[in-house]
């Protein structure tokens, strides 16, 4: 029977730690939360790999290391109000229900809704509430956020998500590069009604479906 106690601080020491995750709080929500709970059956043995890992449908829960530190990039704080957009099987929403005061988790996919519901209801998860709609709507009835996770990488982040945010606020994702080149992490800061965006590190997180930029008008 695996230990996915030992595979969780393995994770930390071999990939977060060495990798600049460095937020306290952080690596105590990734050591308490198990991680293989938000994998489909089958696929717990690899919860602790340093990869992205399938749910199926196209859908992947993000390498931990990414996820990490696009959280941390967030820097959450104890009263923010966080929304996570392509919420999947609910692990990154679980990560920051821990950090923050609420989440609102966006999940287009029914099914992976569903058990993201069930598996934070059965690890008594306080603060997380699943909503199932349109990735590239966020969640305008529910905002503004003090901070947006986008848990995949897209090519345009819509303005529909950046005015869900908070002057001050932040949103982290992984905003893709042309086909066969990396992606670049990018931390988005709001002040005032502009967003502008900073890059934190290259990653190969696969595309989400939706984001596609708006149809540009030839001539």
């Amino acid at each position: 029977m695996a230990d996915f106690a030992l595979a969780r601080r393995n994770m930390i020491d071999g990939q977060l730690r060495p990798n600049r995750v460095t937020n306290a709080q952080l690596l105590a929500a990734v050591n308490d939360l198990p991680r293989e709970r938000f994998l489909p059956e089958g696929l717990q043995s690899i919860a602790y790999a340093d990869d992205d890992v399938p749910l199926g449908g196209g859908r992947y829960l993000m390498e931990p290391m990414v996820l990490a530190r696009l959280i941390q990039a967030l820097q959450p704080q104890a009263g923010d109000k966080a929304l996570v957009v392509a919420s999947g099987r609910g692990y990154g929403a679980a990560l920051l229900s821990k950090l923050v005061k609420s989440v609102v988790a966006v999940e287009s996919d029914a099914n992976l809704a569903a058990a993201a519901e069930r598996t934070a209801k059965e690890l008594a998860l306080p603060g997380v509430r699943q909503v199932v709609g349109p990735l590239e709507d966020g969640d305008r009835w529910s905002g503004p956020f003090e901070a947006i996770l986008i848990e995949g990488a897209v090519r345009q982040v819509p303005q529909a998500i950046l005015g869900q945010l908070a002057s001050g606020g932040r949103l982290a994702t992984v905003v893709a590069g042309p086909e066969g080149v990396l992606g670049v992490a990018q931390l988005f800061v709001k002040e005032g009604d502009v967003a502008s965006a900073r890059p934190l590190f290259d990653a190969g997180t696969p595309l989400l479906p939706g984001f596609a930029p708006p149809p540009r008008f030839t001539f």
